[in-house]
């Protein structure tokens, strides 16, 4: 995990990559490029600061390094409406060349900002739903750039919860119904549900208070686990849910991997650093000429499955072999 004060000495460009430029014959630019950055997290963010990285790392083997032929302007915790609405119009305001924006519910807000500038967008859920693209292999319009997840990996998720948990009989799917990420993944697990012997209760995730109190009273009975889907506020609360999950002592399984860092039992979803090491794609594409309605929007095709075996003991489970074994981390 990479420590704040290196972050910012790599945007800083002190750490310079010795071999510029990489991309086979990428010339050097004459005048410095000049992009935006989204984010819906605060700038000191653990797994905000290993994806910037990562984009940054795949702009410089591309042959662009900032303070040297690249210019990247900020704008962190755009975590409401109203503050991304007042970042995405700064933003645009200065007239970048391109900007990258997180998740779907930004990048719509930032849409709205301008219909001009070219956006690339990574974590967005059914970006074709959400009306930021017209179609996934013809964009259309400004935006283009990475799908987060299919909406069929509930029943993967309440698949690896059954085998972490095999004595489970009741599950509460953590979700925002008003959004696309919220209802169609907890439609997957209910349909599944049978077929592994469990009931599904939806909990609403959008009030704290009521997120804290539903849990409680989920918990009261015998044999319950968690699946947390993947809407703003929840991973917003994550702390709060993890806390939940263990004083409650219910299994639960997480859509990312920093859940599992934090200290929640397992997850598994796409490795989110590599759609910014892809996305740095895309924006060089971008600044070398290229639209974004010509540049199809890609689902995620690397995931990753993290095990918390200190959770699993403090739950009294026994992770079975297969498993570990499958497993691309285990924390121990």
């Amino acid at each position: 995990m990479m420590r704040r004060r290196e972050f910012i000495t790599l945007l800083g460009g002190a750490a310079a990559y010795s071999l510029w430029p990489i991309a086979a014959g990428a010339q050097q630019v004459a005048r410095t490029r000049f992009i935006g950055v989204l984010m819906n997290r605060p700038a000191d963010d653990p797994p905000t600061l290993g994806r910037m990285a990562a984009f940054l790392q795949g702009l410089g083997e591309l042959g662009w390094m900032v303070g040297r032929n690249l210019r990247i302007e900020y704008r962190w915790n755009a975590s409401d409406a109203a503050r991304t609405r007042t970042a995405a119009s700064e933003l645009v305001a200065l007239a970048p060349e391109v900007i990258l924006v997180n998740t779907g519910v930004n990048t719509g807000i930032l849409l709205e900002a301008t219909p001009t500038v070219p956006v690339v967008f990574v974590t967005a859920i059914d970006p074709v739903g959400a009306g930021l693209v017209e179609s996934l292999a013809h964009p259309g319009g400004n935006a283009t750039g990475f799908a987060s997840f299919e909406f069929g990996l509930g029943v993967k998720w309440l698949e690896l919860l059954k085998e972490i948990a095999p004595g489970l009989t009741r599950v509460a799917v953590l979700r925002d119904p008003s959004v696309p990420a919220g209802s169609a993944p907890f439609g997957a697990v209910q349909g599944a549900a049978p077929s592994f012997g469990v009931e599904v209760i939806p909990i609403d995730t959008r009030n704290i208070d009521e997120l804290e109190r539903a849990i409680t009273v989920f918990a009261q009975r015998p044999n319950g686990g968690l699946i947390l889907v993947a809407p703003a506020f929840a991973i917003r609360s994550r702390d709060l849910i993890i806390a939940l999950a263990a004083r409650h002592r219910l299994p639960a399984i997480f859509p990312a991997r920093f859940f599992v860092d934090a200290g929640g039992l397992i997850s598994y979803g796409p490795d989110i650093s590599d759609q910014y090491r892809l996305a740095a794609g895309y924006v060089d594409r971008i600044l070398r000429g290229e639209k974004p309605a010509d540049l199809p929007v890609q689902a995620s095709t690397k995931y990753e499955t993290v095990v918390n075996l200190k959770t699993a003991k403090a739950l009294g489970l026994v992770v079975p072999p297969a498993m570990l074994a499958r497993a691309d981390e285990v924390i121990e």
